[in-house]
């Protein structure tokens, strides 16, 4: 079900006043998995969110009190607004002074009980509260992934967006305060682990009033003994130093699969541990595909001279959690599959409007993609992928490039901003990927506003195909300079090209949770038109749009010449 952005921003101010999830849920009529959803995607928790809301807030009270004749409905906004940004301020007045107090009350308690309660203490949980709290409101098939948690590993191949992340998040959790068992979480990028340690703050706070402390590294005290949460990416130089039950989230999405496979090993190398392995599927030419297909366990008893096993197919795994002869328990958990367990998050129609079919396959009928036909492969792709927080320092403060696929009739819009070389043939840094859902042209506009406040921007590129034409008259009140691109078959062949060259050289980068990007440049095929010239699409046109993040990225990298000079650009540092 698709949510206003009023519903939504109502929802972020509310969390930001310290409201319970349970309580927001309730007043707002949006389901908890979605709002966790939100604070984990958006990282509400962030004090950079917070201070955000207020930049929101302020900036909506200037409109409204620079505009003359308000409306009564806008005279109460404004008063309501009023109200909120009192509120925020008073938070931040009570945050700046509570250290004194909490220290002080610190100190009573544990002259009253003779010990000052420890931090993350859950030794007084009643295990049957804790698993009341965990079994309300799951679904069928998350019920079922916990009654499989002693499973040496599981491997999932789910639809997107069924609350896999969400459900492991909570069942490592509730599992680690009953058993005591250290959790590990493994993800393509810093970024991307933040997501599951978003959710279980989320838990700790709901259920039990208790604000987690601990960066990638959470310790819980349990009546089982110490149990530790680690948040990591794959390039985590310290990785393999850790054991624990490891969680490994898109792991068709992770670059150099068989070296992470190797730094998996190390960490759960012990019977004692789990192996948990879920994704969305990408291309059968990905290093993780035979660990999933059994195709690796056959090739090593085909090099040992014995019998090839044989696997599942489709519609077994299909049918429910099933034990392989690599000893891997798998199961494949498709949007047909979570309906009919339970799963009443989405509308199947409007999926079809803003998905092409190749890509709805991919991301909800868990069909691997066919990469041989597309102009970019993912090998190649494969060498983008970074992590956000190990980007060379100083790239926000430099000036930035914005590109911008405008959102049509039911798809959704998409803003990159690009971090552009500072040397010949220099790399570009995706610092920035926004996505936006059913909004008018004016909040698409004043969303690349709030860009131009937050960056120094140099360029911006809007495709003026359908409705980008609206919004780039609205960009260009601020930002004159704003180019709108018209597509035609040759301005699409040089936006394509571009791409083509700069990714084939690696001179890109973006973050490894930001899978939409590669999805989307998979998308891209070469077709010949009826004129028996060759273009290039992915199922584009004025009503729905697709690979909304790839062309978006292509609108900024299209501002650096075609054809670069030969003559080096002297500037006075490089990345």
């Amino acid at each position: 079900m698709a949510f206003s952005d009023e519903i939504k921003s109502e929802a972020r101010l509310r969390y930001h006043r310290g409201d319970a999830v349970a309580a927001i849920a309730e007043a707002l009529g949006v389901d908890r998995r979605t709002l966790y959803r939100w604070i984990a995607d958006e990282r509400w928790g962030d004090a950079a969110n917070r201070q955000n809301t207020f930049f929101v807030v302020e900036r909506r009270i200037w409109q409204l009190t620079a505009k003359e004749g308000k409306t009564l409905l806008e005279l109460f906004e404004l008063e309501r607004l009023m109200r909120i940004r009192e509120r925020l301020n008073h938070e931040q007045e009570k945050k700046n002074s509570g250290a004194d107090h909490a220290a002080e009350a610190a100190s009573d308690g544990k002259k009253k009980r003779g010990r000052k309660p420890g931090k993350n203490d859950f030794t007084a949980v009643d295990p049957d509260e804790l698993m009341t709290k965990f079994r309300d409101g799951l679904f069928e098939y998350q019920l079922a992934l916990w009654d499989a948690r002693e499973e040496r590993t599981r491997n999932v191949l789910k639809s997107r967006q069924i609350g896999l992340t969400f459900y492991f998040a909570r069942e490592a959790f509730v599992d680690a305060i009953l058993s005591g068992r250290n959790k590990i979480f493994l993800s393509a990028s810093r970024h991307q682990a933040d997501v599951f340690k978003e959710y279980i703050k989320g838990f700790a706070r709901e259920w039990f009033n208790v604000e987690l402390t601990g960066g990638d590294k959470i310790e819980l005290h349990t009546k089982t003994g110490m149990a530790t949460l680690y948040f990591l990416s794959t390039n985590s130089s310290t990785a393999q130093s850790y054991h624990g039950d490891l969680y490994v989230d898109e792991y068709f999405w992770i670059p150099a699969f068989a070296k992470l496979k190797t730094v998996a090993s190390a960490m759960s190398a012990q019977k004692q541990w789990r192996r948990t392995f879920f994704s969305t599927p990408s291309t059968k030419t990905h290093q993780a595909y035979p660990f999933w297909s059994g195709d690796e366990f056959n090739e090593r008893r085909r090099r040992r001279n014995r019998a090839l096993a044989i696997f599942p197919e489709r519609a077994e795994l299909r049918r429910g959690g099933t034990l392989c002869p690599d000893g891997q328990w798998r199961w494949i958990i498709t949007l047909d599959d979570a309906e009919r367990m339970g799963c009443d998050l989405f509308d199947r129609e409007q999926l079809k409007q803003e998905y092409s079919e190749d890509e709805f396959e991919m991301l909800f009928n868990c069909r691997f993609v066919d990469d041989t036909a597309s102009v970019f492969g993912y090998a190649q792709l494969e060498k983008c992928l970074g992590d956000l927080r190990n980007y060379p320092a100083g790239l926000a403060a430099r000036p930035v490039w914005i590109g911008y696929d405008p959102s049509r009739s039911r798809d959704g819009a998409c803003i990159v901003v690009l971090a552009p070389p500072t040397t010949y043939r220099g790399k570009f840094h995706v610092l920035e990927k926004i996505t936006l859902k059913d909004v008018s042209w004016a909040e698409q506009a004043a969303t690349i506003q709030d860009l131009c406040h937050k960056y120094t921007v140099e360029y911006i590129g809007i495709d003026l195909t359908g409705p980008g034409s609206g919004v780039c008259e609205m960009v260009q009140r601020f930002f004159p300079a704003a180019e709108g691109i018209f597509y035609t078959r040759e301005k699409k062949s040089r936006l394509v090209m571009k791409a083509q060259a700069i990714i084939a050289d690696k001179r890109i980068v973006w973050d490894a949770s930001w899978s939409d990007i590669a999805m989307g440049f998979m998308q891209i095929k070469r077709v010949s038109a009826a004129d028996g010239n060759i273009t290039y699409r992915a199922d584009r046109s004025e009503a729905s749009g697709h690979a909304d993040a790839a062309w978006a990225l292509m609108h900024a990298l299209a501002h650096e010449d075609l054809i670069l000079p030969e003559v080096e650009d002297r500037c006075s540092y490089a990345i």
